[in-house]
């Protein structure tokens, strides 16, 4: 299955726990004024790619914890990456998901756009739109203070927020 990313990073230590392998998709809605990504905001740039390859170049990293998904906004290409994110879960890797979108958003509308299969494959969500007003240096993995670090999976069986320590 295609996806339009901006690009990876094959050994993170600063998008979640431990060593991952970062997609960062291309297209945001958002447009955050002072996002650190604004590359990814135009639908239209970035290069085309296929889950498969992708799946391979994490194959390739035996040291890796997990995978993030990243942007631009994941829940763009929600298929694509939920399609993806069943083969992560298979290698045993844990999967954080960036999104501008609260969880809120996201749970209300889960049946549009393949969104329920992406928060299904997701371990932690880190919601909410970059606001540089709020930037936050001491915060782990999120860049501004509204934004939560989510356990996905309980939020979902509880059908509630559920924050977890990073």
């Amino acid at each position: 299955m295609e996806l339009r990313i901006a690009g990876t990073v094959n050994d993170s230590i600063v998008d979640g726990p431990g060593i991952r392998f970062t997609i960062f998709v291309q297209g945001c809605p958002h447009n955050c004024k002072g996002c650190h990504n604004p590359q990814t905001h135009d639908f239209n740039g970035g290069t085309l790619t296929t889950t498969e390859e992708l799946l391979e170049k994490i194959k390739g990293n035996p040291l890796l914890d997990g995978v993030t998904f990243s942007g631009g906004e994941p829940f763009c290409q929600a298929e694509a990456l939920s399609v993806l994110g069943k083969e992560i879960r298979k290698l045993g890797l844990n999967i954080v998901t960036y999104t501008g979108y609260t969880f809120e958003k996201l749970y209300d509308d889960r049946a549009e756009n393949h969104w329920q299969e992406l928060l299904e494959v997701t371990d932690i969500l880190i919601d909410g739109p970059f606001i540089l007003e709020q930037k936050d240096w001491e915060i782990k993995f999120r860049g501004s203070s509204n934004q939560r670090y989510i356990d996905c999976r309980k939020s979902l069986a509880e059908g509630r927020v559920t924050e977890a320590e990073p």
